[in-house]
């Protein structure tokens, strides 16, 4: 970042936020606004002193006062003297100088920002679905802009940055109001359980809408040529140094600010939908914190539900259990069901660092082998024997095992391979296939879509490129356990 001498002189014209007297200049200057939105562009100090005199703050206010406050608010550039000389009759008046006074731009944008940040709470925030629409839309004109005028470039230049910073404004601030809002406070409301499914309902339906269009936006910006890139960029460049700036008319364009600024704009938008090598893309982001949200207003709902009885009598539940201990045959099957429906009783659980069988992730809890656990005594004077252990070495036992695990992935590898036909793997073409074959195939497709090219490595070291469907089209991966429809991916597969 260039640090240019604009950003390090003082802003003057936000003195009367924070002087002595800002609970008169405050009130001024919003006075001064508000006229000024009605377009009556010129006050006179007599219009302050009428407008303010016996008010709160204002109680012994006077002309001269008036005239002092108007003078500080000159001199912080807050409001801009211009001389009237039109009703001065004689030279005292005009060296008396009356003035009337119109508010500077600076004060009408510092104005327009205290009364967003004051009406924060009230305006609040919300997700809008419509403009992933209008900027799948807007992406999809990409193209055509070559051949358009700049004018019509730089249009739809600025409707699409727009939208853009309308929806990565809008996400944010509706994500951040669920993190800093107390969502246990809020849930003591009836109202809460009972719009509780309009707000999940209305969260699914924003991320089914991001989903639906994310994509092909993702597949519109992959397949954009640098080239086109550039032409559009130069376009609205060359629009721009073309605009007259009616309040800069003295100063030079600054044309390689601008084109920095426009390239940066372009490559915000492409990493937000694409992602990049080292980061994901935003849309992943707001999947994830948006199903975090509907859980957390899932299980608060739930524990209002529980805590108010709003839950479903459990009479005939016991009834039925009751039933069925009514209908065992002998004491032991009895017990059998009591450990069924009330668990084990005096159970603990335990938690520590135990040593697993195996590392495979996906392996199930029921494939452990079971193993003891030694209680010791929680006694103040207990101390625990020392035993000297000998070192054993496992050498051969390590060797085994990493002969068993590569022996392992090499048939899964040679069984991979056959799928390879003409160095690709069509998912539509497959046959049924085993569960670790789909995991190994659908991994590889997670990675590669992560991936700003589209492409990632196997274990020896092949590279493999994801290529995306045309038209969006879909197919069926049967494999032993069930059925997997998704996109019609190819996986293009190099030699070794």
């Amino acid at each position: 970042m260039e640090i240019k001498e604009q950003i390090t002189k003082p802003i003057t014209e936000t003195a009367y936020l924070t002087k002595e007297n800002t609970k008169r200049y405050r009130p001024i200057l919003r006075f001064f606004f508000e006229e000024n939105e009605k377009m009556n562009y010129f006050l006179y100090k007599e219009d302050i002193y009428e407008e303010f005199v016996g008010k709160q703050n204002f109680e012994n206010y006077t002309i001269e006062q008036a005239e002092s406050d108007l003078a500080s608010l000159v001199e912080w550039k807050n409001l801009i003297p211009i001389q009237d000389t039109e009703k001065a009759y004689s030279v005292e008046e005009f060296k008396h100088k009356k003035y009337r006074y119109q508010l500077s731009e600076y004060s009408i944008e510092i104005e327009r920002l205290i009364l967003k940040l004051e009406n924060l709470h009230i305006e609040g925030s919300s997700l809008e679905p419509t403009l992933i629409e209008r900027i799948k839309e807007q992406i999809e004109k990409t193209e055509t802009m070559v051949t358009k005028s700049n004018q019509e470039v730089y249009g739809w230049w600025e409707e699409l940055n727009e939208n853009f910073k309308r929806l990565n404004e809008k996400y944010k601030d509706y994500i951040r109001s669920f993190y800093n809002i107390k969502m246990e406070e809020v849930a003591q409301s009836t109202q809460f359980v009972i719009r509780k499914s309009d707000l999940v309902r209305y969260l699914k339906q924003f991320i089914k809408i991001l989903q639906d269009n994310s994509y092909q936006i993702e597949e519109k910006l992959s397949n954009l040529s640098s080239q086109t890139e550039q032409i559009i960029l130069n376009k609205v460049l060359e629009e721009q140094r073309n605009t007259i700036r009616i309040n800069n008319l003295e100063e030079e364009f600054p044309e390689e600010l601008m084109k920095e600024r426009n390239k940066g704009k372009w490559e915000n938008l492409k990493r937000w939908f694409i992602g990049s090598v080292t980061r994901q893309s935003e849309v992943v982001a707001i999947n994830e914190k948006t199903s975090e949200i509907i859980r957390k207003i899932t299980r608060i709902a739930n524990q209002i539900a529980e805590s108010k009885g709003n839950i479903s009598s459990r009479k005939a539940e016991y009834k039925k259990i009751a039933e069925m201990f009514c209908a065992t045959q002998s004491l032991e099957e009895a017990h059998k069901l009591s450990s069924l429906v009330f668990g084990m009783v005096n159970t603990r659980h335990m938690k520590g660092d135990f040593v697993r069988q195996t590392d495979n992730i996906n392996s199930s809890l029921l494939e452990e082998e079971p193993f003891t656990i030694e209680i010791k005594p929680r006694l103040r004077g207990y101390k625990e024997k020392t035993e000297r252990v000998l070192i054993e070495d496992k050498t051969e036992e390590k060797q085994k095992k990493i002969r068993e695990y590569m022996k392992q992935r090499e048939e899964e590898r040679q069984e991979f391979e056959q799928y390879i036909q003409n160095h690709k793997i069509e998912i539509e073409n497959l046959p049924e296939i085993k569960p670790n074959i789909r995991k190994m195939i659908l991994k590889l497709i997670g990675r590669a879509n992560q991936s700003e090219a589209k492409e990632t490595k196997t274990e020896d070291g092949r590279i493999v490129k994801l290529i995306y469907p045309q038209g969006e089209k879909r197919c069926v991966l049967h494999c032993e356990d069930g059925n997997l429809e998704m996109p019609a991916f190819v996986l293009e597969v190099q030699e070794k």
